[in-house]
């Protein structure tokens, strides 16, 4: 006899445990359904016996209805192009061992700049002054050497030895990439402290750790507030360190960006600056009425662009958001953009149509709409969108200042439907892009 079910679905919070403690933390919404979510079976199923993978027949299933929290870290993998899909399992090692190697050789050079880095401990206190002189400050000394109780007497003792060990730092870079670590420290110790993984002081080390060489690595943009609520799944998602730095280091390629300072302005104010033209394009009245009220620099976006969504929902939907918005968005050529700089790459390669079956829905909507609007805005643009979207009414009704605009959407928080907000992207996507070629039209028409 045939009975009609519907999988109610399987609850992931085992997966991300909560602490006990912590009972006013958001619940998970996500949940696995068979059938929907991407399996570990239908993950492999995707590859070939040499190792290529047809990505293209795991994105429709991992937007509707994400991945299987124990193969989500190699999946990621690919969806940040870690990884390229044609390559072979072969390859594909080899290209881990080599980056493993870098990225010890990058951590071993930031041990010999500071001792710490890779000790399994971290410090929340400056360690140097901005012109180079090593601090005593008897918190990092504390950090550095837990065993030791700081007595007046011993204090002083390992004080006189750090100075003989730390003299003046000339170098300017080092005392820039120093004057971080404690910053890095301090966010560290607050990053999902909701979680039983971030109970144990070595995982903590290990976030403070891959941070504090990226910092390193990536001078131009250093280290910025909200990094470490980017990196802290990939240190849960994936067990080499060396791994989640990689993966951690492509997401911030698509990030970097927002984190970047120029003179007083941040990175994250041209996304902002899209939003609005977003907003404009697609609902007009609510621009409008954010901008009599002070708003249209869409400040009170700011977070929601820096950390992707982090705080308004939980760990486990963070997760499934981050992942549907990769799915959307993901461009075969990923790897190959990441690898070789637009000069090496070969002449009959730039250009070439993409296989839109290899696309994201995200890709494919907007290489079919053949507007011409300079680079395509990232879907965490339209993602907001969606949430000003929804909240509109209540937005232009009872919004009477830029404190009633906060509170409105921080009532988002912890209850943001993830698949919704995806769903709600999509079709504010698909709308401004069929205006800005009809607006675009229109303009060419009239200049002829």
């Amino acid at each position: 006899m045939n009975i009609l079910w519907k999988d109610p679905g399987l609850p992931t919070d085992s997966f991300y445990e909560v602490r006990a403690e912590c009972t006013d933390v958001p619940k998970t919404k996500f949940k696995i359904k068979s059938g929907k979510t991407l399996s570990v079976r239908k993950w492999q199923s995707a590859f070939s016996p040499e190792g290529y993978l047809d990505i293209g027949q795991t994105l429709g299933r991992i937007y509707r209805g994400g991945i299987h929290p124990t193969i989500r870290g190699e999946v990621w993998e690919f969806l940040l192009g870690c990884f390229d899909p044609k390559s072979t399992t072969e390859e594909r090692q080899e290209i881990r061992l080599t980056r493993r190697e870098e990225y010890y050789r990058l951590k071993e050079l930031c041990t010999y700049m500071f001792p710490l880095v890779g000790s399994g401990k971290f410090i929340t206190a400056p360690v140097i002054t901005e012109d180079g002189y090593p601090t005593q400050d008897p918190v990092v000394l504390l950090e550095a050497n837990p065993e030791k109780l700081m007595t007046p007497t011993n204090q002083a003792t390992v004080a006189s030895n750090s100075t003989i060990s730390c003299p003046k730092e000339e170098d300017k870079k080092i005392i820039q990439w120093k004057l971080t670590l404690h910053q890095i420290g301090l966010d560290v110790v607050r990053t999902d402290r909701t979680l039983v993984f971030y109970e144990k002081q070595e995982n903590l080390a290990k976030l403070w750790d891959v941070l504090s060489v990226y910092s390193w690595f990536d001078k131009e943009v250093g280290y910025g507030q909200g990094m470490s609520d980017l990196c802290s799944p990939m240190i849960m998602l994936l067990e080499d360190e060396a791994d989640a730095f990689w993966c951690f280091e492509r997401l911030m390629r698509r990030l970097r960006g927002n984190f970047k300072c120029v003179g007083s302005s941040v990175g994250v104010e041209s996304q902002l600056c899209n939003l609005a033209n977003v907003i404009q394009v697609v609902d007009p009245k609510l621009h409008q009425h954010l901008e009599h009220l002070g708003g249209g620099d869409y400040l009170f976006a700011f977070r929601m662009l820096m950390v992707l969504f982090r705080r308004e929902v939980s760990f486990g939907d963070s997760l499934y958001l981050w992942e549907m918005m990769w799915a959307l968005e993901y461009d075969p050529d990923l790897y190959t953009q990441y690898e070789e700089s637009d000069s090496e790459r070969p002449e009959d390669a730039k250009g070439k149509p993409k296989s839109s079956k290899q696309c994201g829905k995200f890709e494919r909507e907007y290489l079919r709409s053949g507007a011409k609007v300079g680079e395509p805005l990232p879907i965490s643009v339209f993602l907001v969108a969606s949430v000003l979207k929804e909240k509109s009414v209540k937005l232009l009704t009872e919004a009477k200042g830029l404190d009633d605009v906060v509170k409105i959407l921080n009532d988002t928080s912890g209850n943001l439907d993830a698949r919704k907000a995806c769903s709600g992207a999509m079709k504010l996507h698909k709308k401004y892009l069929k205006k800005v070629k009809m607006e675009k039209g229109s303009a060419e028409k009239g200049s002829t």
